[in-house]
Protein backbone atom coordinates (compact mmCIF):
# COMPACT_ATOMS: atom_id res chain seq x y z
CA UNK A 1 0.00 0.00 0.00
CA UNK A 2 1.33 3.32 -0.98
CA UNK A 3 0.87 6.71 1.18
CA UNK A 4 -1.28 8.00 -1.79
CA UNK A 5 -3.71 5.23 -2.46
CA UNK A 6 -5.59 2.57 -0.35
CA UNK A 7 -4.66 0.21 -2.49
CA UNK A 8 -2.11 -0.87 -5.32
CA UNK A 9 -2.36 0.58 -8.96
CA UNK A 10 -5.22 0.94 -11.09
CA UNK A 11 -5.32 -1.34 -14.16
CA UNK A 12 -5.66 1.41 -17.34
CA UNK A 13 -8.60 -0.50 -19.27
CA UNK A 14 -9.13 2.91 -21.30
CA UNK A 15 -11.48 5.87 -20.84
CA UNK A 16 -14.50 4.69 -18.19
CA UNK A 17 -17.78 6.82 -18.64
CA UNK A 18 -18.09 9.14 -15.21
CA UNK A 19 -21.31 10.18 -14.05
CA UNK A 20 -21.72 13.06 -11.07
CA UNK A 21 -23.29 13.41 -7.76
CA UNK A 22 -23.63 16.20 -5.35
CA UNK A 23 -25.58 13.61 -2.38
CA UNK A 24 -24.53 14.34 1.12
CA UNK A 25 -24.62 10.57 1.46
CA UNK A 26 -22.43 8.44 -0.91
CA UNK A 27 -22.69 4.39 -0.42
CA UNK A 28 -21.64 1.00 -1.44
CA UNK A 29 -23.71 -1.94 -1.37
CA UNK A 30 -22.98 -5.72 -2.41
CA UNK A 31 -24.83 -7.89 -4.24
CA UNK A 32 -26.53 -8.86 -1.35
CA UNK A 33 -27.95 -5.21 -0.87
CA UNK A 34 -28.06 -5.13 2.86
CA UNK A 35 -26.60 -2.07 2.86
CA UNK A 36 -28.74 -0.78 -0.32
CA UNK A 37 -32.03 -1.63 1.95
CA UNK A 38 -30.24 0.72 4.57
CA UNK A 39 -30.06 3.55 2.75
CA UNK A 40 -33.49 3.02 1.68
CA UNK A 41 -34.98 3.35 5.03
CA UNK A 42 -32.92 6.08 5.62
CA UNK A 43 -34.95 7.83 3.41
CA UNK A 44 -32.12 10.29 2.50
CA UNK A 45 -30.77 11.72 -1.27
CA UNK A 46 -27.79 9.40 -1.94
CA UNK A 47 -25.44 8.12 -4.49
CA UNK A 48 -24.65 4.29 -4.96
CA UNK A 49 -20.44 3.67 -5.99
CA UNK A 50 -21.51 1.37 -8.90
CA UNK A 51 -20.93 -2.14 -8.25
CA UNK A 52 -19.43 -3.32 -11.62
CA UNK A 53 -16.80 -1.58 -13.76
CA UNK A 54 -18.75 -1.29 -16.49
CA UNK A 55 -20.65 1.18 -14.93
CA UNK A 56 -20.36 4.79 -15.35
CA UNK A 57 -17.52 5.84 -12.32
CA UNK A 58 -19.00 8.06 -9.86
CA UNK A 59 -17.26 11.49 -9.37
CA UNK A 60 -18.35 13.58 -5.92
CA UNK A 61 -18.95 17.46 -6.59
CA UNK A 62 -19.36 18.21 -2.85
CA UNK A 63 -18.40 16.98 0.67
CA UNK A 64 -20.30 13.78 1.57
CA UNK A 65 -20.48 10.81 4.33
CA UNK A 66 -19.51 7.36 2.69
CA UNK A 67 -21.47 4.69 3.99
CA UNK A 68 -20.56 1.08 3.15
CA UNK A 69 -20.44 -2.66 4.37
CA UNK A 70 -17.28 -4.76 5.21
CA UNK A 71 -16.77 -7.79 3.35
CA UNK A 72 -15.64 -10.39 5.76
CA UNK A 73 -12.40 -13.29 5.23
CA UNK A 74 -8.93 -13.66 5.72
CA UNK A 75 -9.12 -11.91 8.66
CA UNK A 76 -10.10 -8.40 7.65
CA UNK A 77 -7.32 -8.04 4.65
CA UNK A 78 -9.50 -7.50 1.98
CA UNK A 79 -12.07 -6.05 4.61
CA UNK A 80 -12.76 -2.61 1.81
CA UNK A 81 -14.60 -3.35 -0.99
CA UNK A 82 -12.56 -3.19 -4.61
CA UNK A 83 -15.20 -0.82 -6.01
CA UNK A 84 -14.44 1.84 -2.46
CA UNK A 85 -10.68 1.72 -2.92
CA UNK A 86 -11.30 3.03 -6.96
CA UNK A 87 -13.34 5.53 -5.88
CA UNK A 88 -11.80 6.53 -3.03
CA UNK A 89 -8.23 6.53 -5.39
CA UNK A 90 -10.22 9.26 -6.99
CA UNK A 91 -8.58 12.33 -5.77
CA UNK A 92 -11.39 14.11 -6.39
CA UNK A 93 -13.80 11.78 -4.02
CA UNK A 94 -10.83 11.20 -1.37
CA UNK A 95 -10.52 15.06 -0.84
CA UNK A 96 -14.32 15.79 -0.27
CA UNK A 97 -14.74 12.35 2.40
CA UNK A 98 -16.00 13.90 5.41
CA UNK A 99 -17.26 10.93 7.49
CA UNK A 100 -17.41 7.47 7.59
CA UNK A 101 -20.84 5.04 8.56
CA UNK A 102 -20.10 1.50 8.82
CA UNK A 103 -22.24 -1.52 7.83
CA UNK A 104 -20.98 -4.63 8.76
CA UNK A 105 -21.74 -8.33 10.74
CA UNK A 106 -20.94 -9.13 14.40
CA UNK A 107 -19.99 -12.64 13.12
CA UNK A 108 -16.50 -10.90 11.87
CA UNK A 109 -15.59 -10.86 15.75
CA UNK A 110 -12.68 -8.06 15.40
CA UNK A 111 -13.46 -7.22 11.75
CA UNK A 112 -16.92 -5.64 12.11
CA UNK A 113 -17.18 -3.06 10.59
CA UNK A 114 -13.18 -2.67 9.85
CA UNK A 115 -13.21 -1.43 6.09
CA UNK A 116 -14.93 1.73 7.94
CA UNK A 117 -12.43 2.01 10.65
CA UNK A 118 -9.72 1.60 8.31
CA UNK A 119 -11.20 4.00 5.40
CA UNK A 120 -11.66 6.67 9.01
CA UNK A 121 -8.17 6.07 10.05
CA UNK A 122 -6.56 6.46 6.27
CA UNK A 123 -8.80 9.49 5.22
CA UNK A 124 -8.42 11.10 8.88
CA UNK A 125 -12.21 11.49 8.70
CA UNK A 126 -14.51 10.52 11.56
CA UNK A 127 -15.80 6.96 11.82
CA UNK A 128 -19.64 8.39 12.39
CA UNK A 129 -22.02 5.31 13.24
CA UNK A 130 -21.84 1.74 13.29
CA UNK A 131 -24.89 -0.84 12.20
CA UNK A 132 -25.40 -4.07 11.74
CA UNK A 133 -26.84 -5.96 8.52
CA UNK A 134 -29.71 -3.45 7.07
CA UNK A 135 -29.52 -1.59 10.91
CA UNK A 136 -32.72 -1.72 12.82
CA UNK A 137 -35.12 1.69 13.14
CA UNK A 138 -33.54 2.74 16.36
CA UNK A 139 -29.98 2.92 13.73
CA UNK A 140 -31.97 4.28 10.85
CA UNK A 141 -33.22 7.54 13.45
CA UNK A 142 -29.81 7.97 15.02
CA UNK A 143 -27.93 7.91 11.26
CA UNK A 144 -30.78 10.39 10.56
CA UNK A 145 -30.59 12.59 13.62
CA UNK A 146 -26.84 12.65 13.51
CA UNK A 147 -26.08 13.69 9.80
CA UNK A 148 -28.43 16.43 10.50
CA UNK A 149 -25.98 17.47 13.49
CA UNK A 150 -23.03 16.98 11.57
CA UNK A 151 -23.89 19.07 8.55
CA UNK A 152 -24.81 21.93 10.69
CA UNK A 153 -22.09 24.74 10.41
CA UNK A 154 -21.09 24.62 13.39
CA UNK A 155 -20.13 20.95 13.04
CA UNK A 156 -18.81 21.31 9.36
CA UNK A 157 -17.56 24.03 7.32
CA UNK A 158 -19.95 23.23 3.78
CA UNK A 159 -19.82 25.48 0.49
Amino acid sequence: MTANTLAGPARDAGPVPESATDRDLVYFSSASGYTKRFMEKLGLPCARIPLYATEPRLVATRPFVLVLPTYGGEEGRHSVPPQVVRFLNDERNRSLLRGVIGAGNTNFGKAYCLAAMKIAAKCDVPLLYRFELMGTSEDVDRVREGLEEFWTPKSQNRP
